[in-house]
């Protein structure tokens, strides 16, 4: 049993500390060039909105559409707290999630009691609200033209990559972990039949409070993120149509798969930048995709499903065992024949 256990907690440990080194290496070696880089750790920062949108929409089960608008606090937060403040980049990322959840607070407390298209309707509203106010207010955020941010982020590629991945996976580790916990199973409950766990002394607002908190401090980090990676933040970063592109992450990846909205962000995100030689009518892709999935998978390419290091590397052995017992037994029964 407690090999087992730790197995579980190797093999995944083995592959989180790989996707976070390996390409690190191969980045300050320059096998790989920084606009892949660049793409890779935008890639990185759109997983992590993903599951921000997928922490509300898939594990909580409410219908949000205003997390580009607590992505657009984390990153004015950091900018400002970082030029304007004069904090440490490490510090002000720590701050502006914290605000980040203070917001979601402050917005979930009147609108969680809502459900389905009336919470859409008052979350889009607060993204909008969020992007008229840093528009108007240019003393501190710049106006329309935005803020610009000089990090060490925007000259090495391979210290964007190594902080962003490295928070991606910090992230992803934590919410499994809390979604096993009773916390989480409690949310789930939530999610599956709120009259239910209702019943069963689960308090529905107060567990849909804290997965409202949760996603809007994820969506504060990648905002943190976003603002040293990018350089640049306009207050387009809290439009609806950024909010309806995380969201797309996780449709196709699958409501409730944290898994599988990391991997449709990375693939979208790529997908993105390799098709750009097609100008504006790439574009169309998005739209084209998300037809041909919900006609022949509604479901995402995960559904709820999570991908199992652990259980691929058992599948890995088992494939390895089949394919050695196969050469066993064929080279018996050639010697058996050999004999006769």
């Amino acid at each position: 049993m407690r090999n087992k256990v730790l197995r579980d907690m190797l093999i995944p440990g083995c592959v989180a500390v790989a996707a976070i080194v390996v390409p690190y290496l191969l980045i300050s070696a320059g096998v790989i060039d920084a606009y892949t880089a660049q793409i890779i750790t935008l890639g990185g920062v759109n997983a992590i909105m993903a599951i921000s949108v997928n922490v509300i929409c898939g594990i909580t089960g409410q219908l949000s559409l205003g997390q580009a608008g607590f992505m657009a606090i984390g990153s004015y937060t950091t900018i400002i707290l970082t030029q304007t403040v004069g904090m440490p980049l490490a510090v002000s990322i720590v701050i502006a999630a914290l605000v980040t959840v203070v917001f979601g607070i402050l917005i979930g407390f009147p609108t969680l009691k809502l459900q389905g298209d009336y919470l859409a309707i008052v979350t889009l509203g607060f993204g909008e609200i969020i992007r008229v106010l840093l528009v108007n207010f240019k003393n501190l955020t710049g106006g329309a033209n935005g803020l610009r941010f000089t990090t060490i982020f925007v000259a090495r590629a391979d210290y964007a990559y190594l902080i962003v991945i490295g928070m991606l996976v910090l992230v992803i580790v934590l919410l499994q972990n809390f979604v096993r916990s009773t916390y989480g199973r409690a949310i789930l409950a939530v999610r599956e039949d709120e009259i239910a766990a209702n019943s069963n002394g689960v308090s529905v607002f107060k567990y849909k409070m804290i997965g409202f908190a949760i996603a809007s401090c994820i969506a504060g980090i990648g905002g943190a993120l976003y603002a040293p990676f990018i350089g640049f933040v306009k207050p387009d970063v809290a439009s609806f149509n950024r909010s309806i592109d995380y969201l797309i992450f996780v449709v196709l990846g699958g409501m409730g798969s944290v898994t599988g909205s990391v991997v449709a962000a990375f693939v979208l995100t790529y997908l993105q930048e390799f098709l750009r030689f097609l100008q504006d009518y790439r574009l169309l892709i998005y739209p084209l995709i998300l037809i041909f999935v919900m006609l022949f998978r509604p479901q995402g390419l995960l559904g709820m499903k999570e991908i199992s290091f652990v259980g691929l590397w058992d599948r890995l052995l088992a494939f390895v065992a089949g394919r050695r017992k196969k050469r066993l037994a064929v080279a018996s029964e050639k010697s058996e024949k050999g004999d006769e």
